[in-house]
């Protein structure tokens, strides 16, 4: 049985992180850019665990464990920011939103 190299995790973390910043950039959805950024944020837990499993260390996957934790408080956090923002505005297109204006 062979083992996949670590370039492979490297390259697929990469071109991950690669979508979700050009997502995130290109998008005007806020929604669309959260999911961009969250995108992001597991390329680069797939990095850590890839690096973990290379120097046979957990403390990489321990990191991962607490970063997907605080991701999915700011997922509920986010969405909720998102619902409030289009209740008052009835769009959450950010070219369109100035939340410093009444």
């Amino acid at each position: 049985m062979s083992s996949v190299p670590i370039s492979w995790y490297l390259l697929l973390s990469a071109v991950l992180f690669g979508i979700g910043a050009i997502g995130a950039l290109t998008r005007r959805n806020g929604i669309s850019i959260f999911l961009s950024v969250e995108l992001m944020l597991n390329a680069g837990n797939l990095t850590l665990i890839a690096y973990a499993r290379q120097w046979n260390d957990h403390t990489g996957q321990l990191i991962v464990f607490f970063v997907m934790a605080v991701a999915a408080a700011e997922a509920a956090v986010g969405l909720a920011l998102f619902i409030a923002v289009f209740r008052q505005r009835r769009t959450i297109d950010v070219n369109r939103l100035n939340l410093l204006q009444g």
